[in-house]
């Protein structure tokens, strides 16, 4: 059987969410516009398996659910997850087939015959003065015997079969890595679920704030010590608010639709977020130390050094095209007319085969899996650059986004002051509502830059995690209680 290689990886991981996941998350933008809900998994949404799962029961009531309990559901019902799985039997039984072929093959094939045959139909007809009869029998047959076939020396098979050992090797580092993209998918929505959740907080806050300013104003409008222009900003102002508060709560259910796909939640179960956007200070990580760490454990790395090795044994395999093998056959058991006079039989017997020209198939066998070996190589070559830059972007980005959650939360201190002042300024008849609804846009933009700050903070981190291949260990690590 000719041996085809292939990695037994699936698609989706080298595609995979997240091909370029960790880059899409490591670049994740503190702006000030709002999530965009069902996009959570960036460039996956309709083709990676990341994005799905398989459902699981409906838990009855309202379940609370953790980021850790998140992760851990992901890990039983994400559909990349499952097929990875999948896809590991399936390298498990292409080593066993190409296994059996340098293992012995034993069968027994006994058989009784009773025959009788026409001449005629064998083109046999009488001869002048002799009569035949226009059939010959019954005759019978007898024959009991097991045979046994084994391939002495077959350097083909012999690298067939290495090469799929490292297949399988491949399927079970790809699977690992499976986990930890299930992780970071899990962990990009689980924060942009509470990140949203967040914003309605806050989009509330502001409506309130905004409701007690057009109360305020129109007080004075009606009491008139202010025009009525201030009232219609005022009132322009609140329903501002209270648009943004719809979209924020429209976003919100629409992103826990995105949780509840990635994880495997039963369609239509209702649960809430127990976490909230937290902030762990993060201790600084050397980059030699990082990079050193990440080509130690990154199983898609470990996985494309064993890809490397599977293509070296499938040219070796194809180079054995040229060689010759030796093989054994032997069978025993007996035979006869009938099994009361059945004797003893059996034949052994050695095969030398000698490819003498092949007509140019062995050529080409060596030619495709050069490209492939190439191929492999070159595959791994750019993980490890990709591995570089995974590393030195979530550093980047933990550094950044920590300095603006920092800038951001003071910035909010003094959009509150900068609005006290702005509504006694008002209420003392020394300012208009502008001022007043400036102060305002200056919150509800203070507390956005706060809330992506912090997001892009908690991704850099999961980000971090994944890229030194660690995304369990390192969730349970980074987000830790205190």
């Amino acid at each position: 059987m000719r041996f085809k290689f292939g990695s037994g990886r699936t698609v989706l991981l080298a595609g995979v969410l997240l091909h370029g996941t960790t880059a899409a998350l490591a670049q994740t933008q503190t702006t000030l516009s709002t999530s965009s809900p069902g996009q959570a998994i960036s460039g996956t949404t309709g083709v990676s398996p990341f994005a799905g799962s398989a459902p699981a029961k409906l838990v009855p009531g309202v379940m609370q659910l953790s980021l850790q309990d998140a992760i851990d559901r992901g890990l039983k019902q994400n559909l990349g997850l499952l097929l990875s799985s999948a896809n590991i039997h399936a390298a498990r039984g292409q080593r066993w087939e190409q296994l059996s072929a340098l293992l012995p093959h034993i069968n027994a094939t006994p058989y009784v015959a009773d025959s009788k045959i026409s001449l005629s139909e064998l083109g046999i007809s009488g001869v002048p003065g002799i009569t035949l009869p226009q059939t010959v029998g019954p005759f019978s047959y007898f024959d009991a015997r097991a045979s046994v076939t084994q391939s002495l020396f077959d350097s083909k098979l012999i690298n067939n079969t290495r090469a799929a050992t490292q297949n399988l090797k491949s399927a079970e580092y790809t699977f690992k890595d499976a986990r930890d993209l299930v992780v970071l998918a899990v962990g990009y929505v689980y924060l942009q679920a509470i990140a949203d959740e967040a914003r309605i907080l806050t989009a509330k806050a502001q409506v309130e704030t905004a409701q007690a300013l057009y109360d305020q104003a129109t007080d004075q409008v009606n009491a008139g010590t202010s025009p009525a222009i201030d009232g219609l900003r005022a009132k322009v102002e609140l329903q501002t608010r209270q648009q943004q508060l719809i979209q924020a709560n429209n976003n919100f259910a629409i992103q826990k639709l995105t949780v509840a796909r990635v994880i495997g939640l039963a369609p239509g179960q209702e649960f809430e977020f127990t976490d909230k956007s937290p902030y762990r200070p993060f201790e600084g990580m050397a980059i030699d130390d990082a990079l050193k760490r990440a080509y130690a454990s990154r199983s898609d790395y470990l996985a494309a050094m064993t890809d490397v090795r599977a293509a070296q044994f499938s040219r070796k395999a194809a180079v054995a095209g040229y060689y010759p093998s030796l093989a054994f056959n032997a069978d025993y058991g007996t035979a006869g007319a009938h099994p009361s006079t059945a004797a003893q039989v059996f034949d052994v017997r050695g095969t030398l085969s000698i490819p003498i020209f092949q007509g140019g198939s062995v050529h080409g066998e060596v030619l495709q899996a050069d490209a492939r070996l190439e191929e492999s190589r070159e595959r791994l070559d750019n993980l490890r650059a990709q591995i570089d830059s995974d590393i030195r972007t979530a550093l980047l980005n933990l550094q950044s986004s920590a300095e603006q959650v920092n800038v951001a939360r003071s910035n909010i201190d003094l959009a509150e002051e900068t609005l006290v002042q702005s509504r006694d300024r008002f209420s003392a008849g020394v300012t208009d509502t502008v001022e007043v609804v400036q102060s305002q846009e200056s919150i509800a933009s203070a507390h956005e830059q706060y809330i992506s700050s912090l997001y892009s903070y908690n991704v850099a981190k999961i980000s971090l995690a994944r890229a030194l291949g660690i995304a369990e260990m390192g969730v349970k690590e980074y987000f830790k209680e205190k």
